[in-house]
């Protein structure tokens, strides 16, 4: 839970750039301390494979690979995404790939990097938070200030992985930096519909999450697409209905790290719908 209360806010908006930073700020020195604790440096995480070392040399391949595409941004330059099927595979390779590099290295490196991110970030204006399109290496071009609310995704969820590997298997994330990543949670879905899976599937349903920072959505499925609006009702019509004590319980849920959440309705549909997107 978080040590104080943070306001909920869009994190697509301008004028929510304030919080978003903070956020991100806050959780990152998190992640630096745990990073920076020689003890942890070889301690196996809850992402399977990675040990800490590995969570840096990852904040070090994302970052620059923002880097490189924030540059091709500012020329015009639309550089082809490699799609979300593509993700998991190749950040892993790349982060292995830091291995390379001695523990005084890669902080270094990871540390400089997070700075020089940290100052693109403050210095968009308002109209370029929302306006200025820069391409992610997976998903295409999205606004230069979802890039703050993707280091959050990072900052927030790997001290978490850092802290189920040191034994703390309760371990959980802040509300409000949940609460930034949950939208993009919907977005993900859009972009990773396992089209094999999909196939036939015409079906609705709805997800509600508790506390201040969530919300209830109306979800369908048909000819292989997802899409979401705000649930105006009380999910009548709907298939199955998915809910979630917490932004917290959904995002970890979200990101493979534990099946959380309660689902109700039809046995099929809530079947289909665990198995309908593919992992990235």
């Amino acid at each position: 839970m978080s040590t104080a209360v943070i306001a909920p806010v869009n994190p697509f908006a301008a004028e929510s750039k304030d919080t978003v930073m903070s956020v991100m700020r806050r959780d990152r020195d998190k992640f630096t301390r745990l990073v920076s604790d020689p003890k942890n440096w070889n301690v196996d995480t809850r992402c399977t494979g990675w040990e800490t070392r590995d969570l840096v040399g990852h904040m070090i391949d994302v970052m620059e690979g923002y880097f490189k595409n924030w540059e091709a941004a500012k020329k015009g330059e639309t550089p082809t995404p490699l799609g979300m099927a593509a993700m998991g595979g190749t950040l892993n390779d790349h982060a292995l790939d830091f291995r390379k590099l001695s523990r005084e290295e890669a902080l270094d490196r990871f540390k400089k990097d997070a700075q020089k991110l940290d100052g693109m970030l403050d210095a968009l204006k308002p109209d370029e938070w929302t306006g200025f399109m820069v391409s992610h290496p997976f998903a295409g071009p999205v606004p230069a200030g979802a890039y703050a609310t993707f280091q959050i995704m990072d900052y927030g969820i790997h001290p978490y992985d850092i802290e189920y590997g040191l034994g703390n298997k309760l371990a959980t994330i802040d509300e409000a930096s949940a609460g930034l990543i949950l939208p993009f949670t919907f977005i993900f879905w859009q972009n990773t519909v396992d089209q094999d899976a999909a196939k036939g599937v015409d079906i609705t349903y709805g997800i509600e999450v508790a506390g201040p920072w969530g919300g209830k959505w109306r979800c369908t499925v048909k000819d292989g697409k997802f899409a979401y609006e705000p649930e105006k009702g009380n999910f009548e019509g709907c298939d199955a209905l998915f809910s979630f004590a917490s932004p917290q319980e959904e995002v970890l849920t979200h990101f493979g790290r534990y099946p959380g959440g309660s689902a109700s309705g039809d046995p099929a549909v809530i079947e289909k719908v665990r198995h309908l997107f593919f992992p990235f």
